[in-house]
């Protein structure tokens, strides 16, 4: 979902891109991702009158940011402190979460007539999870050299979720709890992917998916949703305090397991929405003032949405409008929000300049060759 990721031109899981080329695995696999947590959000106002839409909410909410977050990891392994890395990093990160922490209250403000203020210590509905990028992207280099990265990982989730003292300050609940994902993904290699894309994986996932979504409606009534979003540790869900790591471990392996059976089924070759799949960040950030627009005018209230046909609808709605902020016309108009350059905030550094100097030669020499022919 981040914009800028670094791409390794040798990883090919998916079909055999030409070098230089997006893996079409990849942003397939981030395009439906981005559309699982649309209309996860949409499903948020109505799952309280549906047990079986509730499974389904559970069930996504399960896997859908695990999955975008082991993809983050596995293209955050060259990220290194290099100044062109750290620019990229501001750009299309901090930058993003100032904009939009700041955007979210003055909407509400704008739309409610409410006197929210802006905070950027409390992360507002969507832009935790750049505030989660920035730190699991920075620490990288920590996770590259420890011996054992992901065990650690886990144990600081299973520390964090006993730890209601760290409070609401930057959500680094849900940074700490959902950090062994991305640890995760920065320790998979291609034919980690290639191994769950497997036919008999592909064939194995109907029927895991369908005992989740059975075991989904069981617990529907009887589970606290809010263990899903990693974002309170155990006491504040009113659980014992050893309820937070057995549930970290839980959560962990069955996230796993339906993250898998969902690349299972992501096409490795080019589909219509490929393309959209470079878009996911601005899905992600701008279908939230849909969301909240409808929820603050009072929308999910009509009686006709709390039935299938209503909740069917809604649910259409949500993928196609997530799919429309991901096109490029989209991006042309918020890129100065999502992707700045920013050269002017930025030194030029000496080594990358020589790098530039020494890739445009062959060009000049080229240009020489023509004239002198």
């Amino acid at each position: 979902m981040s914009a800028q990721e670094p791409r390794p031109k040798a990883d090919r899981p998916g079909g055999q891109p030409q070098s230089g080329q997006r893996d079409a695995f990849f942003d397939n696999a981030k395009y439906l991702a981005i559309v699982l947590v649309a209309m996860g959000h949409s499903w948020e106002p109505l799952k309280g009158d549906s047990q079986i839409l509730k499974a389904f909410y559970d069930v996504v909410y399960a896997f859908h940011m695990p999955a975008f977050i082991i993809i983050s990891g596995f293209f955050s392994r060259s990220f290194d402190m290099r100044p062109s890395r750290v620019k990229r990093l501001i750009t299309g990160v901090v930058v993003p979460y100032l904009v939009f922490e700041t955007a979210y209250p003055l909407f509400k403000n704008a739309v409610v007539g409410s006197h929210e203020e802006i905070s950027l210590l409390d992360p507002w509905y969507l832009t935790w999870f750049l505030v989660a990028l920035f730190v699991w992207r920075i620490t990288t280099p920590v996770w590259k050299v420890v011996r054992w990265p992901l065990p650690l990982a886990i144990a600081i989730a299973m520390l964090a979720s006993v730890s209601p003292s760290i409070g609401n300050d930057l959500d680094l609940q849900r940074v700490l709890q959902f950090l062994p994902y991305f640890v995760l993904g920065l320790t998979l290699r291609p034919e980690h992917f290639r191994l769950v894309r497997r036919r008999w994986v592909r064939v194995a996932s109907v029927p895991v998916f369908a005992a989740a979504l059975v075991v989904g409606w069981w617990a529907a009534p009887r589970m606290n949703t809010s263990w899903f979003y990693h974002r309170d540790a155990a006491q504040e869900l009113g659980a014992p305090w050893w309820c937070g790591p057995v549930m970290v471990l839980a959560l962990l392996g069955c996230s796993l397991v339906l993250t898998a059976c969902f690349f299972a089924w992501v096409p490795g070759q080019r589909m219509w929405f490929t393309t959209l799949g470079a878009g996911t960040l601005y899905g992600y950030l701008l279908h939230g003032f849909l969301t909240k627009f409808a929820d603050f005018q009072g929308w999910y209230d009509h009686p006709w949405l709390h039935h299938p046909l209503g909740e069917i609808m809604v649910t259409a709605l949500a993928a196609t409008a997530v799919t429309l902020l991901c096109t490029r016309p989209v991006r042309r108009v918020f890129r100065f929000a999502m992707e700045p350059r920013m050269e002017w905030a930025f030194r030029q550094d000496a080594a990358e300049l020589a790098r530039g100097r020494q890739m445009k030669e062959p060009e000049r020499e080229r240009e020489r060759e023509k004239v002198s022919a």
